[in-house]
């Protein structure tokens, strides 16, 4: 697959930075790019706190001048805290950070060169606020393009599933983001009052875990932001685009059924979490800028681009595949749904069959989970699920037919315990002739929150219920003579923080219990999947980072390691975000990161995670050298989370900072 780069367009273009006043006087670091035109043209916004002036800077390259090439003033801004913005950084989507994105996008609607429509666009976090913006509804605002993000802070985010603790990510990402928010300001964009503004940053951290774990159930906290709780709020028109290989793609589902049919259009691909005209796998890649152009001229500037004629939901069902960490592209094809839920999809129940059965993994089930947010990288995705398989108790159903799924598999099971708390997890895997299994999709559901996931309601003992939770959506084909297997285990180290008693398990009784598949027609009766084409993708040109050789050797992206006379399993993750880079404009950039989780496989309780972070930001032009050092560790016993985290920053020879957090936040619900 290559990527076209672009370097003419319809329009001469130029860009400049500059800084947006707040209300309060606080001034935005921005970027805009702009067609050199005599008259006004729309504004299109990208809000992050990701630094476009060196994280996000060779991604923004290739599409904010594409889109100004295209007419459209391309903006890109930085959080309030972040960056080379002044002002105190706060948490995720606070409500500060989401009334300064829409006093942003006003300032944009009366600049001169702007003609007082904006569009928001944005993946992970910047999808996530321009929906929440949308929400806000700032009169400009007209038009989003959400990628990769999600309706639900709660039940669809990096925090928890199913009502249980994401280890994985809820420890990982609190860790990135006390590293990234700890950065300093770049003099050469922030001038003299970079250290200042460092230090008055600094004493205002705190690690975002404190909140997310005080919040074990889905109360208020998690309510905000999450445009679920009134989707009718979003007046905007949106295009919401995700990938199978994205945690966040059913959110693209929700929307396209809850949003009015004449302002939304979902688009699901084989992707992981990017942009899909990067080239990043599993492919194939789209000319997703081409796509969102088509968007833009509708909804900004009222020409009729035929995209509102397309299938409410374009999505790519994936042909069966070996098992394998890294896939170029995924074989498929193409499918368009004139609704959803669609006509062309039908539930068909599997019962299970046997006896009850004790589920009772060794708890480092799920050291084969994979990445939960895959970026491309050679070991994101699960590999063949055979060991994981043997660890739990397994269902199979012989494929006579090829069986197409696209939607939720949802779970009902017949479950009885003897504990007050536990989780029950379900995998759904393509069995091959040889015995590979591949994981095509899975679900979560910690016990106490079955009754909904504003509350912790434990196990009553000895009691046998019915539970039904629903898998993660995908779009796949299983062939005749594979098996589905549905595996279904009570541990799942290091996605799910294992309860206090899930050693125990549960039992679950067969009788009574389903495997609900969404099966889809492989000839849809609306003749929509043959009308599905995509361009090529393309690009401006790029940023021109340079990315240096080093002497040291390469550590493995992830390495499970068994201590087998401890019983105790151990797998390290190098997320490799960036390493070292070297910035057109004289920035060296090395940033290296080691995630590290722990568990007996007996034990519960001696689960334990830790993050290392080491950043360094150097202009040799300037005498300008700093570092940021943190750890973040997480570990618990049977009442409490014990919490640690620890920030070093230096100038020079000088350390500037060193603070230290230790915390114990009670097991409400997690």
């Amino acid at each position: 697959m290559s990527i076209h780069i672009r370097t003419s367009f319809p329009y001469e273009t130029a860009h400049e930075d500059v800084r947006i006043p707040l209300p309060d006087g606080t001034l935005l670091y921005a970027r805009v790019w702009r067609p050199l035109t005599p008259e006004p043209v729309p504004a299109i916004l990208e809000y992050l706190p990701y630094r476009l002036t060196d994280w996000t800077a060779p991604r923004d390259w290739q599409r904010h001048p594409w889109y100004a090439g295209h007419g459209y003033a391309s903006v890109r801004v930085d959080v309030r805290g972040h960056g080379n913005s002044e002002g105190m950084p706060g948490d995720e989507y606070s409500a500060t950070e989401l009334a300064d994105g829409v006093e942003v996008v006003n300032w944009l609607a009366a600049q001169p060169w702007c003609d007082g429509r904006v569009g928001m666009f944005g993946i992970s976090w910047g999808g996530f606020n321009s929906l929440q913006i949308a929400a806000l509804a700032p009169e400009p605002l007209k038009a989003v393009v959400t990628v990769c993000s999600t309706d639900d802070r709660y039940d669809n985010d990096v925090h928890y599933m199913g009502g249980s603790v994401l280890a994985v990510d809820m420890h990982a990402w609190a860790a990135t983001m006390l590293a990234f928010v700890s950065r300093p300001p770049d003099p050469h964009y922030a001038g003299p009052e970079w250290r200042d503004l460092w230090l008055k940053r600094l004493e205002g951290v705190d690690p975002f875990i404190h909140t997310w774990l005080d919040h074990q159930t889905r109360d208020a906290y998690w309510r905000h932001g999450s445009v679920c709780e009134d989707y009718g709020a979003i007046g905007a028109a949106v295009l919401a685009v995700g990938g199978w290989h994205d945690p966040y793609r059913d959110t693209v589902l929700r929307l396209v059924e809850h949003l009015p049919e004449d302002r939304v259009r979902g688009l699901i691909g084989p992707w992981s979490h990017q942009y899909p005209d990067r080239g990043l796998p599993p492919g194939p890649a789209i000319g997703f800028l081409q796509e969102t152009l088509r968007w833009w001229d509708q909804h900004l500037k009222g020409a009729d681009t035929g995209v509102m004629r397309e299938p409410l939901l374009r999505a790519y069902v994936s042909d069966s595949h070996p098992p394998a960490t890294v896939y170029d592209t995924l074989p498929g094809r193409w499918v368009g749904e004139p609704a959803w839920p669609s006509p062309n999809v039908t539930t068909v129940s599997y019962g299970l069959q046997g006896a009850p059965v004790p589920v009772r993994s060794p708890q480092h089930t799920g050291v084969d989970a994979g990445r939960f947010f895959p970026f491309g990288n050679d070991a994101d995705l699960p590999p063949d699920q055979r060991e994981e398989d043997a660890r739990s108790v397994c269902f199979e159903f012989a494929v006579g037919e090829e069986t197409w799924v696209l939607g939720r598999p949802r779970v009902r099971l017949r479950v009885s315990s003897e504990v007050a708390r536990g989780q029950v997890v379900a995998r759904l895997c393509d069995v091959a002739p040889d015995g590979s299994s591949t994981l095509v999709t899975r679900g979560v559901l910690n016990l106490s929150a079955r009754l909904g996931r504003d509350r912790s309601v434990p196990w009553e003992p000895g009691a046998a219920e019915e539970v039904s939770f629903e898998l993660n959506g995908i779009g796949h084909a299983f062939p005749p003579g594979h098996r589905i297997r549905l595996a279904v285990s009570s541990a799942y180290w290091p996605w799910i923080w294992p309860q206090p008693e899930s050693r125990a398990g549960f039992t679950l009784d067969p009788a009574g219990s389903f495997l609900e598949l969404p099966v889809r027609a492989r000839e849809a009766a609306s003749g929509m999947d043959s009308e599905i084409s995509f361009e090529e993708p393309e690009q401006s040109p790029p940023l021109g980072v340079n990315f240096p050789a080093t002497l040291d050797e390469p550590r493995p992206e992830r390495l499970v390691v068994r201590d087998v006379a401890k019983g105790e399993w151990r797998l390290e993750v190098d997320p490799r975000y960036g390493g070292t880079r070297v910035y057109p404009d004289g920035l060296e950039f090395t940033e290296d990161a080691l995630e590290t989780y722990t568990i007996q496989e007996a034990d519960p309780l001696s689960a334990h995670a830790r993050s290392d972070w080491s950043i360094r930001l150097h202009r040799p032009e300037l005498a300008w050298d700093t570092t940021v050092r943190t750890r973040s560790e997480i570990s618990c016993d049977g009442t409490d989370f014990l919490t640690s985290n620890e920030v070093i920053c230096t100038d020079g020879d000088e350390v500037v900072f060193h603070r230290t957090w230790e915390k114990r936040i009670p097991r409400t619900a997690g």
